[in-house]
């Protein structure tokens, strides 16, 4: 019989990883979730195999309406982070399609962000946030949802990270593919 359960991560102050299926500190974040026992999630995951970016149309349509940001926008942003896989988690604990940071999610009051409405909803909130701070500037506010608001403010502009630079052209490129639609 084998057991399952979900996995959660943490780095320490000293660089070692730790992993647990019971966390008893708030440090600990999904790393791996359990497939068999989260039914939803295993649905959704297909989905994520046999990509279809349409499926989440009407998703992107509400919140870009809610919070005027371009579809081609968001779609970029969904595309650069996650290629639209709603359970996507990166290295350093970004989830769902939008990629949001556990703290960035908690603080948009994203309730559950391998929920693809609340994710995007939080998400476009963000950008919209971003973009006000930048006055419009799609550019600086793609490179502060990738590398962070007091970096880009820090620099003055897109950060000289390689990372964050080739990201910005990335989205910026999907933006343009996404208009030409």
């Amino acid at each position: 019989m084998s057991a399952h359960a979900d996995i959660y991560r943490y780095e320490d102050e000293e660089g070692i990883v730790h992993f647990t299926d019971a966390p008893t500190d708030k440090r600990f974040k999904i790393f791996m979730r359990d497939l068999q026992k989260d039914r939803l999630l295993r649905t959704r995951l297909k989905f994520a195999a046999s990509v279809n970016p349409a499926e989440y149309d009407h998703i992107i349509k509400t919140y870009a309406d809610k919070y005027r940001v371009s579809q081609s926008l968001i779609k970029a942003v969904i595309h650069a982070e996650s290629g639209y896989n709603p359970n996507a988690v990166s290295p350093k604990g970004a989830s769902g399609l939008m990629q949001l940071m556990p703290g960035t999610a908690r603080s948009l009051k994203v309730g559950n962000s391998f929920d693809p409405r609340d994710n995007v909803e939080g998400g476009v909130r963000y950008l919209r946030f971003l973009l006000d701070t930048f006055r419009g500037d799609v550019s600086l506010a793609v490179a502060a949802y990738n590398a962070g608001l007091s970096k880009v403010a820090k620099f003055g502009g897109v950060p000289p990270y390689a990372e964050t630079r080739t990201y910005v052209n990335r989205v910026l490129s999907y933006m343009q593919s996404y208009q030409a639609e």
